[in-house]
């Protein structure tokens, strides 16, 4: 095999791999930044992308949404305490084109950045306020680092604090503290439980009182009624009792009184017919 033939296969087997190497892929949640002799050139989208061999190259920026870990740090707040908070930010990138060519290391950047503006969030803020105004800080930190990072071509979506810890005597204190307010609320709870059972007791007596009370209202009206009628009764067959004792009393020896009548019963008589003998 003489030179020339070496050199040809040499040269061949060079184009071949060029071709080859020509031709990439980009995936489908990624943008394809083509770099032509050391200059951006064009964006492609995802799929098969043709490259001039030795003078193009692909950058393949990742769209999808991503997290970035805050770690840890001790931060004082406006009251003097020592506290360690750390977060994580969640973002994505919206111009690719920025993302590479304005920021050298975006992670590192947005977490030195979280970090300084979490230590000047929280020192303007107590103890207390740090812990219960997690929303307004998590918010806040947001949009800061979104205004920052729209030059890099980054959204920051969302940034969450993951802990806030104060030192353990303070923790220690805290816990005692709410302990304590757990068995006031829990004592208060049985005070007013009690209180409500002796009440709703007192109505349930008053109530029962009322109802025998009418009861008996009831009973001595009906016994009234019962005896007023009775002795009306009385007085009204005692009346007719007088008058025929005034008309039996004449000349007459005999009188024949039906069974059915009242005097029957107030002269104690019996029988179909009575006849009622008077002496003169």
């Amino acid at each position: 095999m003489d030179f020339g033939t070496i050199m040809l296969m040499i040269v061949f087997f060079i184009a071949l791999v060029a071709i080859i190497k020509s031709f990439r892929i980009v995936n489908q949640y990624e943008k394809g930044l083509v770099v032509r002799l050391g200059r951006y050139s064009h964006t492609v989208d995802s799929g098969i992308v043709f490259l001039m061999p030795f003078i193009d190259s692909l950058i393949a920026v990742d769209m999808r949404e991503q997290v970035i870990n805050v770690e840890p740090q001790k931060v004082i707040t406006k009251d003097n305490v020592g506290v360690v908070v750390d977060a994580v930010i969640y973002y994505k990138v919206i111009d690719p084109v920025k993302a590479e060519f304005e920021i050298q290391n975006f992670a590192y950047a947005a977490t030195t950045l979280a970090q300084t503006n979490l230590r000047n969030l929280i020192g303007d803020k107590t103890l207390d306020e740090s812990l219960t105004a997690r929303d307004t800080i998590n918010n806040s930190l947001r949009l800061i680092l979104d205004e920052a990072t729209n030059a890099w071509g980054v959204k920051v979506s969302k940034v969450e604090l993951q802990k806030i810890d104060p030192p353990a005597d303070i923790t220690d204190a805290m816990s005692r503290q709410m302990k304590a307010e757990r068995d006031k609320r829990a004592a208060v709870l049985e005070a007013e439980g009690v209180k409500q059972a002796a009440i709703l007791k007192a109505e349930g007596d008053a109530q029962a009182q009322l109802l025998r009370a009418d009861a008996e209202a009831k009973s001595v009206e009906m016994v009234a009624k019962a005896a007023e009628q009775n002795f009306t009764d009385r007085a009204q067959k005692l009346r007719q009792f007088e008058v025929t004792e005034k008309v039996l009393g004449g000349e007459s020896t005999k009188y024949v009184i039906p069974t059915n009548s009242d005097l029957m019963s107030i002269l104690n008589l019996g029988g179909e017919s009575g006849i009622v003998p008077v002496k003169k």
